[in-house]
């Protein structure tokens, strides 16, 4: 697609995932995240572990899933309409939002990905969504876990407490966190109020 020239350049895609993706964010002079995007790759392949998931899926997940940042925020709406992705107003009003869509779109059209299940967690993981799939559950957690800003996360006792129950438990700490101070969001993305109100109905918290 004529949008992904100019990301693409020159760069060789070996067919080695894990190592193309790192390097595609690092020649993008993205180097923090591509290292983000390693330690949450890192944090899914252990939650994946605990889960009793597939733990090279997980990692695959959790590398890709920042790889939109390619595309400069201001950039995201336009690229997002090219690629024939659904907008929803919230997206519009906070277009940092649809990287996680267009990081979707990347990695199953630059870097090959069919999986539907790590598509779809690709697709979620800055919101998740109502029925989530363990894999959407394991990414969504792991990026709040190893967040891509300085210190530690406010949160991130209580969710790792939670974690011990189960990994929904954690996805919903982690919500539950985000409604409680949700005035200082920029929106309020539908697909999280979703998942906050399909959780809430699965865990005791």
């Amino acid at each position: 697609m004529n949008v992904f020239s100019n990301v693409i350049g020159s760069f060789d895609f070996t067919g080695d995932c894990m190592n193309d993706a790192y390097q595609f964010l690092v020649q993008h002079h993205l180097p923090a995240v591509a290292e983000h995007s390693k330690r949450v790759s890192q944090e899914a392949e252990r939650l994946a572990k605990e889960c009793l998931y597939p733990e090279h899926k997980a990692a695959i997940a959790g590398i890709l899933h920042d790889i939109s940042a390619v595309f400069p925020s201001a950039e995201r709406l336009s690229v997002a309409q090219e690629l024939g992705i659904p907008i929803l107003d919230e997206e519009i009003d906070f277009p940092m939002l649809l990287h996680q869509k267009i990081s979707k779109v990347i990695a199953q059209d630059l870097f090959q990905i069919r999986d539907l299940e790590i598509l779809n967690a690709i697709e979620c993981h800055t919101t998740l969504r109502k029925n989530p799939g363990q894999l959407d559950l394991i990414l969504f957690v792991a990026d709040k876990i190893k967040w891509d800003q300085e210190g530690t996360p406010p949160y991130v006792e209580e969710l790792n407490r939670a974690l011990h129950d189960s990994i929904t438990s954690a996805a919903y700490c982690y919500i539950h966190y985000l409604m409680l101070h949700k005035n200082e969001l920029k929106v309020v993305h539908p697909w999280l109020s979703e998942a906050y109100l399909d959780l809430e109905k699965r865990v005791s918290f």
